[in-house]
Protein backbone atom coordinates (compact mmCIF):
# COMPACT_ATOMS: atom_id res chain seq x y z
CA UNK A 1 0.00 0.00 0.00
CA UNK A 2 1.37 3.41 -0.97
CA UNK A 3 1.34 5.82 1.95
CA UNK A 4 0.59 9.50 1.47
CA UNK A 5 3.19 12.25 1.77
CA UNK A 6 3.37 14.28 4.98
CA UNK A 7 4.85 17.77 5.23
CA UNK A 8 5.11 19.50 8.61
CA UNK A 9 6.06 23.13 9.28
CA UNK A 10 5.23 26.16 11.38
CA UNK A 11 2.80 29.02 11.11
CA UNK A 12 5.24 31.72 10.11
CA UNK A 13 9.01 32.06 10.40
CA UNK A 14 9.60 35.69 11.36
CA UNK A 15 10.07 35.47 15.15
CA UNK A 16 12.90 37.19 16.97
CA UNK A 17 12.38 34.84 19.93
CA UNK A 18 13.67 32.00 17.74
CA UNK A 19 17.13 33.58 17.49
CA UNK A 20 19.30 31.49 19.77
CA UNK A 21 17.09 28.43 20.33
CA UNK A 22 16.47 27.90 16.59
CA UNK A 23 18.16 30.46 14.36
CA UNK A 24 21.88 30.96 15.13
CA UNK A 25 22.65 33.86 17.44
CA UNK A 26 23.17 37.07 15.51
CA UNK A 27 20.86 36.06 12.63
CA UNK A 28 19.25 39.09 10.98
CA UNK A 29 15.51 39.14 10.35
CA UNK A 30 16.01 39.29 6.59
CA UNK A 31 17.84 35.96 6.78
CA UNK A 32 15.23 34.04 8.79
CA UNK A 33 13.49 32.49 5.78
CA UNK A 34 16.74 31.34 4.18
CA UNK A 35 17.51 29.37 7.34
CA UNK A 36 13.96 28.16 7.86
CA UNK A 37 13.85 26.41 4.48
CA UNK A 38 16.87 24.35 5.51
CA UNK A 39 14.95 22.88 8.45
CA UNK A 40 11.38 22.45 7.15
CA UNK A 41 9.79 21.89 3.76
CA UNK A 42 6.60 23.92 4.18
CA UNK A 43 5.29 26.99 6.00
CA UNK A 44 1.94 28.73 6.51
CA UNK A 45 1.95 32.47 5.83
CA UNK A 46 -0.27 34.64 8.02
CA UNK A 47 0.44 38.04 6.46
CA UNK A 48 -1.74 37.25 3.44
CA UNK A 49 -4.72 37.26 5.82
CA UNK A 50 -4.28 41.01 6.27
CA UNK A 51 -3.60 41.96 2.66
CA UNK A 52 -3.16 40.36 -0.74
CA UNK A 53 0.59 39.80 -1.09
CA UNK A 54 2.53 42.02 -3.46
CA UNK A 55 4.04 40.70 -6.66
CA UNK A 56 7.46 41.40 -5.16
CA UNK A 57 6.69 39.30 -2.09
CA UNK A 58 5.47 36.38 -4.18
CA UNK A 59 8.57 36.53 -6.36
CA UNK A 60 10.83 36.66 -3.32
CA UNK A 61 9.14 33.69 -1.63
CA UNK A 62 9.34 31.69 -4.84
CA UNK A 63 12.99 32.51 -5.43
CA UNK A 64 14.08 31.70 -1.87
CA UNK A 65 12.31 28.35 -1.67
CA UNK A 66 14.33 25.29 -2.70
CA UNK A 67 12.85 22.53 -4.83
CA UNK A 68 10.15 20.68 -2.92
CA UNK A 69 9.41 23.55 -0.50
CA UNK A 70 5.83 24.86 -0.39
CA UNK A 71 3.86 27.73 1.11
CA UNK A 72 0.26 27.75 2.32
CA UNK A 73 -1.43 31.14 2.25
CA UNK A 74 -4.28 32.40 4.40
CA UNK A 75 -7.06 33.90 2.32
CA UNK A 76 -7.50 37.62 2.95
CA UNK A 77 -9.78 38.64 5.82
CA UNK A 78 -11.62 41.00 3.47
CA UNK A 79 -13.39 37.90 2.14
CA UNK A 80 -13.77 35.86 5.32
CA UNK A 81 -14.24 38.38 8.12
CA UNK A 82 -15.40 41.59 6.48
CA UNK A 83 -17.55 40.29 3.64
CA UNK A 84 -18.28 36.95 5.34
CA UNK A 85 -18.09 35.30 1.90
CA UNK A 86 -20.62 37.66 0.29
CA UNK A 87 -19.85 39.66 -2.87
CA UNK A 88 -16.21 38.62 -2.91
CA UNK A 89 -15.68 37.25 -6.39
CA UNK A 90 -13.34 40.01 -7.57
CA UNK A 91 -11.22 39.97 -4.42
CA UNK A 92 -11.00 36.19 -4.65
CA UNK A 93 -9.90 36.35 -8.28
CA UNK A 94 -7.19 38.91 -7.45
CA UNK A 95 -5.93 36.84 -4.53
CA UNK A 96 -5.82 33.63 -6.53
CA UNK A 97 -4.10 35.25 -9.48
CA UNK A 98 -1.40 36.55 -7.16
CA UNK A 99 -1.08 33.17 -5.42
CA UNK A 100 -0.53 31.42 -8.76
CA UNK A 101 2.77 33.27 -8.95
CA UNK A 102 4.16 30.70 -6.52
CA UNK A 103 3.66 27.96 -9.11
CA UNK A 104 4.46 24.52 -7.74
CA UNK A 105 5.61 26.12 -4.48
CA UNK A 106 1.98 26.80 -3.50
CA UNK A 107 0.59 24.08 -1.25
CA UNK A 108 -2.91 25.28 -0.31
CA UNK A 109 -4.96 28.34 0.47
CA UNK A 110 -6.57 28.35 3.91
CA UNK A 111 -10.03 29.90 4.23
CA UNK A 112 -10.23 30.70 7.95
CA UNK A 113 -13.69 31.71 9.12
CA UNK A 114 -14.30 33.74 12.30
CA UNK A 115 -15.74 32.15 15.48
CA UNK A 116 -19.11 33.86 14.98
CA UNK A 117 -19.59 32.47 11.46
CA UNK A 118 -22.28 29.93 12.26
CA UNK A 119 -24.32 27.40 10.26
CA UNK A 120 -26.98 30.09 9.95
CA UNK A 121 -24.75 31.32 7.11
CA UNK A 122 -24.83 28.02 5.21
CA UNK A 123 -26.31 29.67 2.14
CA UNK A 124 -23.40 32.12 2.00
CA UNK A 125 -21.00 29.17 2.06
CA UNK A 126 -22.88 27.33 -0.67
CA UNK A 127 -22.93 30.44 -2.87
CA UNK A 128 -19.20 31.08 -2.33
CA UNK A 129 -17.70 27.64 -2.92
CA UNK A 130 -18.46 27.45 -6.67
CA UNK A 131 -16.29 30.55 -7.17
CA UNK A 132 -13.14 28.75 -6.00
CA UNK A 133 -10.93 28.03 -9.03
CA UNK A 134 -10.36 24.36 -9.72
CA UNK A 135 -6.63 24.68 -10.40
CA UNK A 136 -5.85 25.63 -6.79
CA UNK A 137 -6.28 23.67 -3.57
CA UNK A 138 -8.25 25.03 -0.62
CA UNK A 139 -8.90 24.07 2.98
CA UNK A 140 -11.58 25.66 5.15
CA UNK A 141 -11.48 26.21 8.90
CA UNK A 142 -14.60 26.65 11.03
CA UNK A 143 -14.48 27.88 14.62
CA UNK A 144 -18.09 27.27 15.58
CA UNK A 145 -18.57 23.70 16.80
CA UNK A 146 -22.16 23.71 15.53
CA UNK A 147 -20.85 23.21 11.98
CA UNK A 148 -19.91 19.66 12.94
CA UNK A 149 -22.86 18.62 15.10
CA UNK A 150 -25.35 15.94 14.09
CA UNK A 151 -27.63 18.42 12.40
CA UNK A 152 -25.04 20.15 10.21
CA UNK A 153 -21.95 17.94 10.08
CA UNK A 154 -22.81 15.59 7.24
CA UNK A 155 -24.19 18.39 5.09
CA UNK A 156 -21.05 20.47 5.62
CA UNK A 157 -18.59 17.67 4.94
CA UNK A 158 -20.34 16.53 1.79
CA UNK A 159 -20.68 20.12 0.54
CA UNK A 160 -16.95 20.68 0.99
CA UNK A 161 -16.12 17.36 -0.66
CA UNK A 162 -18.32 18.15 -3.66
CA UNK A 163 -16.27 21.33 -4.21
CA UNK A 164 -12.93 19.61 -3.51
CA UNK A 165 -12.26 21.68 -0.41
CA UNK A 166 -10.59 20.04 2.60
CA UNK A 167 -11.92 20.57 6.09
CA UNK A 168 -9.03 22.06 8.08
CA UNK A 169 -8.46 19.77 11.07
CA UNK A 170 -7.55 22.39 13.66
CA UNK A 171 -6.48 21.48 17.18
CA UNK A 172 -7.88 24.44 19.10
CA UNK A 173 -10.29 25.56 21.81
CA UNK A 174 -13.14 25.76 19.29
CA UNK A 175 -13.46 22.19 18.03
CA UNK A 176 -12.74 19.34 20.48
CA UNK A 177 -9.73 17.23 19.54
CA UNK A 178 -11.74 14.07 20.16
CA UNK A 179 -14.24 15.15 17.50
CA UNK A 180 -11.42 15.63 14.99
CA UNK A 181 -10.10 12.16 15.77
CA UNK A 182 -13.58 10.69 15.23
CA UNK A 183 -13.75 12.42 11.85
CA UNK A 184 -10.36 10.97 10.91
CA UNK A 185 -11.67 7.51 11.83
CA UNK A 186 -14.30 7.99 9.10
CA UNK A 187 -12.22 9.59 6.36
CA UNK A 188 -13.63 7.32 3.67
CA UNK A 189 -17.09 8.83 4.18
CA UNK A 190 -16.23 12.49 3.67
CA UNK A 191 -12.59 13.38 2.93
CA UNK A 192 -11.15 14.06 -0.49
CA UNK A 193 -8.27 11.72 -1.26
CA UNK A 194 -5.81 14.22 -2.69
CA UNK A 195 -4.93 16.40 0.30
CA UNK A 196 -5.59 17.18 3.97
CA UNK A 197 -4.74 20.19 6.12
CA UNK A 198 -3.95 20.12 9.85
CA UNK A 199 -3.25 23.01 12.24
CA UNK A 200 -2.18 23.11 15.88
CA UNK A 201 -3.09 26.22 17.87
CA UNK A 202 -2.93 26.97 21.59
CA UNK A 203 -3.53 29.51 24.38
CA UNK A 204 -2.96 33.10 23.31
CA UNK A 205 -1.60 33.91 26.77
CA UNK A 206 1.78 32.55 25.73
CA UNK A 207 4.01 35.43 24.64
CA UNK A 208 7.50 33.94 24.99
CA UNK A 209 8.23 31.87 21.89
CA UNK A 210 11.81 30.91 22.72
CA UNK A 211 11.10 27.62 24.51
CA UNK A 212 8.55 24.87 25.07
CA UNK A 213 6.33 25.71 28.04
CA UNK A 214 3.47 23.20 27.72
CA UNK A 215 4.03 19.45 27.67
CA UNK A 216 2.12 18.14 24.65
CA UNK A 217 3.35 14.53 24.67
CA UNK A 218 -0.12 13.07 25.11
CA UNK A 219 -1.74 15.22 22.46
CA UNK A 220 0.99 14.55 19.92
CA UNK A 221 0.85 10.81 20.53
CA UNK A 222 -2.85 10.94 19.68
CA UNK A 223 -2.11 12.95 16.55
CA UNK A 224 0.57 10.50 15.49
CA UNK A 225 -2.05 7.74 15.56
CA UNK A 226 -4.40 9.96 13.57
CA UNK A 227 -1.71 10.65 10.97
CA UNK A 228 -1.21 6.94 10.49
CA UNK A 229 -4.81 6.88 9.28
CA UNK A 230 -4.46 10.05 7.24
CA UNK A 231 -1.44 8.80 5.33
CA UNK A 232 -3.30 5.61 4.42
CA UNK A 233 -6.23 7.54 2.95
CA UNK A 234 -4.90 10.89 1.69
CA UNK A 235 -2.18 11.40 -0.91
CA UNK A 236 -0.69 14.46 0.77
CA UNK A 237 -1.14 15.98 4.23
CA UNK A 238 0.34 19.31 5.30
CA UNK A 239 0.37 20.42 8.92
CA UNK A 240 1.42 23.59 10.71
CA UNK A 241 2.24 24.30 14.36
CA UNK A 242 1.60 27.66 15.99
CA UNK A 243 3.98 28.96 18.67
CA UNK A 244 1.05 29.01 21.08
CA UNK A 245 0.60 25.24 20.91
CA UNK A 246 3.47 24.58 23.29
CA UNK A 247 5.56 27.77 23.25
CA UNK A 248 8.12 27.15 20.47
CA UNK A 249 6.78 25.75 17.22
CA UNK A 250 10.06 24.54 15.68
CA UNK A 251 10.47 22.20 18.65
CA UNK A 252 6.85 21.05 18.33
CA UNK A 253 7.45 20.31 14.65
CA UNK A 254 10.53 18.22 15.29
CA UNK A 255 8.93 16.36 18.19
CA UNK A 256 5.98 15.42 16.03
CA UNK A 257 8.10 14.54 13.00
CA UNK A 258 10.05 12.08 15.13
CA UNK A 259 6.79 10.49 16.30
CA UNK A 260 5.71 9.86 12.71
CA UNK A 261 9.17 8.80 11.50
CA UNK A 262 10.01 11.84 9.41
CA UNK A 263 13.61 13.11 9.30
CA UNK A 264 14.39 16.25 11.28
CA UNK A 265 16.94 19.04 11.08
CA UNK A 266 18.04 20.07 14.55
CA UNK A 267 18.83 23.73 15.36
CA UNK A 268 22.51 22.94 15.90
CA UNK A 269 22.75 21.97 12.24
CA UNK A 270 21.73 25.47 11.18
CA UNK A 271 24.72 27.01 12.96
CA UNK A 272 27.75 27.65 10.77
CA UNK A 273 30.59 25.27 11.52
CA UNK A 274 33.67 26.94 13.05
CA UNK A 275 36.78 27.06 10.92
CA UNK A 276 39.50 24.50 11.62
CA UNK A 277 42.18 27.15 11.04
Amino acid sequence: MNLGEIHIGTQGWNYDDWVGPFYPRGTRAEDYLDLYVKAFDTVEIDSTFYAIPSIAAIRSWHKRAPEGFTYSLKLTQEITHQNRLHDSQQVLLRFCERARGLGDKLALILIQMPPDFSPLAFSALENFLPWLPGDLRFAMEFRDRAWLNRKNGERLLLTLRDHRVALALTDSKWIPRELLFRLIDRLDRWAIKDFAYVRWLGPRELTDFSRVQINRDQELTGWAEAFDKLRRHVKQTVGYFNNHFSGHSPASCNQFKKLIDLPTVEPDWLNPQPSLF
